[in-house]
């Protein structure tokens, strides 16, 4: 059953006109933070990087935008800062291959106490899909509100994760915010690769545990939506054998992109289309085998065009690729999708990073919209179920928003996410019941 508990009942109130604000301002826009760029020396790794996953290579003190009030009478939002201290961090994570690579985030630590039970736990937030160019890292975002850099040309990537921050924050929990692997670090963002994203989710929480100088054993939760989703959900994979002594109490994995042909198929000619180029840019990164073979098929304009993609940001994408149609590149006029059911060496590397196919150890929440035109509600349902059946601890809840302008993304992707995670029954009250140890069991499908 579920059930309210005393953290959420003290703090609706203050914390929730942090997060209305902090995604006011975030939607508004920012400037940039001339003291941080991917080009600086912070984001690019030392020679020899640090073996062991979630080691810490660097840190900086960083200004972070989009937050809780310093008191009731602040004259503005924009006048808000932190209820505690900011860092940029530069971490080691690992590649597919096993090969040790540095990651950025971003580390919070509150000022105030942890208002629920023993001690602060370490929140882990995925990102949702936010760019494949360095300088769309939510790490710069945090300092700006929504990001514009001084780039050409002009690029917008605005802070999506800036709310989920402020609210965990302010109930005094540890936050720690991944910009994945290439994303900022050089190399290019391996975008929805369940083994990269998935690991830099893990490692964060273990850098986290170590910049915060907290015990081992601290609690933690992990946070995602969309890009992010699929991070927790193959995190929550992984966890048994990759990072076993991580104390992680729960997940929230909403809207995971779990099976790519499905989500390619969904996403082919909608609003955010272009960010199957990313998707294109990452695959081939790890599988040099298809790229010969995607050589031959892409136009020599779809080329240029994947280039120029992958040093784009969401809003980029938006704006100007909005409704990309896979086969405007192909040379043969049919779409990446049938290009890829066509050859099955393409076929086995989709396969292979599908989620799914792991029973997690830890209890996961998992979302969904039935109508979203972005992450398709099958196969998200397919997932939960096929954990299930491999006897994980799942809690899948359908949203029933109705479909809104289809193929918009806004209202039928992104409505689901405020809904399932700020709903006084939703992600945010799953994670505290897991952190009061309140017991769960078995799979609900609803």
């Amino acid at each position: 059953m579920r059930s309210g508990n005393a953290v959420a009942r003290r703090t609706p109130a203050p914390v929730l006109a942090a997060t209305l604000a902090a995604i006011a301002i975030s939607a508004a826009g920012g400037v940039t933070d001339a003291s941080a760029t991917p080009q600086t020396p912070f984001y690019v790794a030392p020679a020899e990087i640090p073996a062991e996953p979630g080691s810490i290579i660097r840190t900086e003190s960083m200004p972070a935008f989009l937050t809780v009030p310093r008191s009731a009478d602040t004259a503005s939002p924009r006048d808000a800062v932190w209820p505690g201290t900011a860092q940029r961090i530069l971490y080691t994570s690992l590649t597919q291959e096993g090969t040790p690579t540095a990651v950025s985030g971003t580390f919070l630590e509150p000022s105030g106490p942890w208002r629920g039970k023993g001690a602060a736990p370490v929140v882990v937030i995925g990102p949702g899909a936010i760019g494949q160019g360095d300088h769309c890292a939510p790490s710069l975002a945090f300092s700006t509100g929504g990001y514009i850099p001084e780039h050409d040309p002009m690029s917008f990537s605005p802070n999506q994760e800036a709310a989920s921050a402020a609210y965990w924050s302010a109930l005094g929990a540890k936050v720690v915010v991944t910009d994945y692997v290439g994303m900022g670090t050089p190399g290019i963002h391996t975008y929805t690769n369940r083994i990269e994203y998935g690991r830099a989710i893990l490692d964060a929480g273990r850098a986290a545990i170590r910049v915060s100088r907290s015990a081992s054993d601290t609690p933690m939760v992990l946070w995602g939506y969309s890009q992010g989703g699929g991070a927790t959900a193959s995190a929550a994979e992984l966890q048994p054998t990759y990072s076993p002594e991580l104390n992680i109490k729960g997940a929230w994995a909403g809207a995971p992109p779990a099976d790519l042909v499905d989500v390619l198929a969904e996403i082919d000619g909608a609003l955010i289309g272009g960010v199957i180029g990313w998707a294109v840019n990452s695959i081939v990164a790890h599988y040099p085998e298809l790229k010969s073979d995607l050589q031959e098929k892409i136009t020599p304009t779809g080329k240029q065009l994947l280039e120029t993609m992958s040093n784009e940001c969401i809003g980029d994408v938006i704006s100007r690729h909005a409704f990309f149609r896979t086969e405007s590149i192909m040379r043969d006029g049919r779409s990446l999708l049938d290009n890829v059911r066509s050859t099955p060496e393409s076929m086995k590397v989709f396969v292979e990073q599908r989620i799914g196919n792991i029973a997690p150890e830890i209890p996961v929440l998992v979302t969904s919209g039935r109508n979203d035109d972005s992450v398709p509600y099958g196969q998200v349902r397919e997932m939960a179920s096929d954990w299930c059946d491999r006897g994980a601890t799942v809690d899948f809840r359908t949203n029933e928003l109705p479909p809104i302008l289809p193929g918009a993304t806004l209202p039928n992707h992104f409505g689901p996410q405020l809904i399932d995670g700020y709903s006084p029954d939703g992600a945010i009250q799953f994670l505290l019941d897991r952190l009061d140890d309140k017991p769960i069991h078995g799979c609900s499908m609803s």
